[in-house]
């Protein structure tokens, strides 16, 4: 018990490191790190506890098949989010398994290049962050050509953020509407709301 104890802390270590001092020192997010962090100490656990059960090829691939059919309620996971979360799972079964047949330095030095990865790409080479939302937007003038400044400032103004990039989707002539993509750096909220509220 005293070993899984000390190993189970090193992976929450391990998770912090990514959680709090790369990832949401540079994306400015709250709303994953509770996320990131129970996923990570549950598929540790997950597979020590399970490591001398004697399971299946089928049941083994359903455990983690969960992971790909599970959906909350909110919005999709978006892709940059969805790396983190695959990053703190392959460190919870690294950390889990890897001490069972490798030496505890060994596995200090994998967790160590994937943070340092991590903080090198995010970091260094990684573009601002920005945050893209879909709107639907009632101004279909302002699509003409040449008048993307004009569209461009209106969009800001309404949605309080500086848009840095914009994507034209869907026209409705009939309804007089247009579906954009805009782009802008801040913090994303969107976890926070419930879609439910106000119905």
């Amino acid at each position: 018990m005293t070993e899984i104890a000390l190993h189970f802390a090193a992976n929450l270590l391990s998770c912090w490191i990514i959680v709090r001092l790369i990832y949401q020192s540079k994306a400015k997010r709250r709303d994953f790190v509770f996320t990131f962090t129970m996923v990570s100490a549950s598929v540790f656990l997950l597979c020590r506890m399970l490591m001398g059960v004697d399971l299946d090829l089928a049941f083994a691939l359903g455990l983690f098949a969960i992971f790909g059919i599970i959906r909350y309620r909110t919005n999709p996971v978006p892709i940059r989010e969805m790396t983190y979360l695959f990053l703190v799972i392959g460190l919870a079964v690294m950390n889990a398994l890897a001490p069972l047949s490798l030496e505890f330095p060994i596995v200090m030095a994998g967790n160590a290049a994937l943070w340092t990865l991590a903080f090198v790409l995010e970091r260094l080479l990684f573009v601002e962050h920005l945050v893209t939302k879909r709107v639907v937007y009632d101004r279909i003038e302002l699509l003409q050509e040449g008048r993307r400044d004009e569209l461009r400032e209106d969009l800001s103004r309404r949605i309080g953020e500086t848009v840095e990039r914009m994507e034209i989707g869907n026209v409705d002539l009939l309804r007089e509407t247009a579906v954009i993509k805009v782009s802008y750096r801040g913090e994303d909220i969107s976890e926070h709301i419930d879609p439910t509220d106000g119905v």
